[in-house]
């Protein structure tokens, strides 16, 4: 990515090489090419855009803000503004919502993090279990017993599933939450998280 800059000022950036007229000057679209060095399109007002992204967080927790582009020092920089952390709790209608005819008190209006996560930790489990279901099923309809060892895994599946719901749940704020799903890596060059994972029948 390019921009144009004339009078000390950025006029145009520019996606994709092509040609385009500067000054009185038309330009094929090789000033883009290796033929030309930053230098020679610096002379002509052509400068390469420089990503700052120190501002930029992960969008699972966070809204960036656009990209905002600045000529300074002899170079053009693209950065962010300071991001917000995405609500954790639900924000819920309110009286004058409801007077409003937008929704019922109390209800939710827009669902948090904490809904969202909670609702896929449930799906994950779902998925879990769903893979010995079967052995429920035929115990039901033939009177199998059920192998002790899937019993415990099943028990293991609800159980974590259920501890994270209560970290996610505890959690204080939405960096808290991005913590618990951070991975971090021991001396042993082994990965986790906080929250940990559910378990899988072959562990």
């Amino acid at each position: 990515m390019w921009g144009l800059v004339e009078s000390g000022s950025i006029t145009k950036l520019i996606n994709n090489p092509r040609s385009m007229v500067i000054g009185d000057i038309q330009y094929s679209r090789n000033i883009f090419s290796f033929r030309w060095t930053n230098a020679e399109r610096e002379a002509i007002g052509i400068y390469e855009v420089e990503f700052d992204n120190t501002n930029k967080k992960d969008e699972q927790w966070y809204i960036n803000t656009n990209q905002s582009f600045a000529f300074a020092g002899g170079k053009i920089t693209a950065s962010y503004g300071s991001a917000t952390a995405k609500a954790h709790a639900d924000t819920l209608f309110t009286a004058q919502d409801e007077t409003d005819g937008l929704g019922t008190e109390g209800d939710v209006k827009t669902e948090g993090l904490k809904t969202q996560l909670i609702r896929t930790v449930k799906a994950q489990a779902a998925g879990i279990l769903q893979d010995t279901d079967w052995y429920i099923v035929r115990k039901a309809d033939a009177g199998t017993a059920v192998p002790s060892s899937i019993t415990t895994h099943r028990a293991a599946v609800r159980t974590k599933a259920a501890e994270q719901e209560t970290a996610i749940t505890n959690a204080s704020n939405t960096p808290a939450l991005e913590t618990l799903y951070t991975y971090t890596r021991d001396g042993d060059g082994v990965q986790s998280r906080p929250l940990g994972q559910l378990p899988t029948l072959e562990s």
